[in-house]
């Protein structure tokens, strides 16, 4: 039924090969959709543990709180939301399963480095890292369903089967953001709405939650990916060839922006780090790469451009944040000294 309407989309015979998509584009439709599901389930989590961690922490500042709920409720809903998903979900579909694949890996390698130059005391760069995902989760989904379904001679239907399932869990994620910024104080002081309460007991495990399902995402994308990207090459040395270059120049890129994005822990740090990371992408692209690529990479830029500007408070929220968890861990320190100098003059 598909290939009946698609035949009447120009192929290679119109437009060049470097032009065309890599699948059905129903099926990319598909794929892209549950991309930006997957972006807006992540998003409203990320917004509900923030609100969570306010009500704990900010029961006195009502005003704060209340200016903080009107623009979650501005940026989570109504036309422009509508809009911001259905620009997403078209920027997830054109982008190519390749270059999906080098968006996975390289936020693989960032998150990873990331984590490792934080420290153990920096427990707030986890939302950071959760918030800069986004777009890399979209790519993560597609490119996952991309390999899982290559060879299903049904591919269209389990895909829509999956687009119906994630556009469930968005729309119940939601919901759960909308009713928790409207009804969580009151519902959680007089203790009769069991969502609430089951937030008010157990609240603190959303993050972790939501950390463990990443972590699972994007190791099933990473398996997706290296065999997305090995199926381009002929042989052995021009995936040699390929690989080496990529390694080392995006350890370097990434250790180098990440000790940045902790000199200076603010919203333009992180996007300029995306610009940064995506523009050496384009560059490495450019040398060992192909035009398709270069393309999808522009589309890139607008994709993560399109994630991060509505979620900027986010990104200040996490900032500021991990600042008053450095400044607490200083005065623990300056705590210990007189007590540690005590016991050595004792004995």
């Amino acid at each position: 039924m598909f290939s009946f309407f698609t035949s009447f989309i120009p192929t290679s015979y119109f437009l060049p090969g470097w032009l065309t998509l890599d699948t059905n584009p129903v099926d990319c439709l598909l794929q892209g959709l549950v991309g930006a599901c997957g972006i807006s389930v992540l998003c409203s989590l990320i917004r509900v543990h923030l609100f969570l961690e306010e009500s704990a922490n900010d029961k006195n500042d009502k005003d704060t709180s209340t200016q903080r709920t009107s623009h979650q409720r501005r940026t989570g809903s109504g036309l422009t939301g509508m809009l911001h998903f259905i620009f997403v979900t078209g920027m997830l579909a054109v982008v190519g399963s390749r270059v999906a694949s080098l968006v996975v890996l390289e936020f693989c390698l960032r998150a990873i480095s990331g984590w490792a130059t934080a420290g153990p005391e920096s427990s707030k760069c986890l939302q950071q890292l959760l918030v800069q995902s986004q777009f890399s989760l979209g790519c993560a989904l597609s490119c996952s369903l991309y390999f899982l379904h290559e060879e299903a001679s049904q591919r269209w239907l389990c895909l829509l089967l999956a687009a119906a399932l994630s556009w469930f869990l968005a729309k119940q994620a939601t919901l759960l953001q909308h009713h928790v910024t409207s009804l969580y104080k009151l519902h959680s002081s007089q203790r009769y709405c069991g969502i609430c309460i089951c937030l008010l007991t157990s609240g603190r495990s959303v993050l972790p939650g939501l950390c463990r399902a990443m972590i699972i995402t994007f190791s099933v994308a990473v398996v997706a990916a290296i065999s997305i990207i090995n199926k381009h090459f002929l042989s052995a040395t021009d995936a040699l060839r390929f690989w080496t270059p990529l390694t080392i120049c995006y350890t370097l890129l990434v250790v180098y922006m990440q000790e940045e994005q902790h000199r200076q822990p603010s919203s333009q740090a992180v996007v300029n780090t995306v610009v940064v990371r995506l523009g050496g992408l384009m560059v490495l692209m450019l040398t060992v790469g192909r035009w398709a690529d270069v393309l999808h990479i522009l589309m890139c830029f607008l994709g993560e451009a399109s994630c991060l500007f509505p979620t900027m408070d986010l990104l200040d929220a996490a900032s500021s944040q991990e600042e008053v968890d450095h400044m607490d861990y200083i005065k623990r320190e300056r705590r210990r000294r007189p007590v540690a100098q005590e016991k050595e003059h004792q004995t």
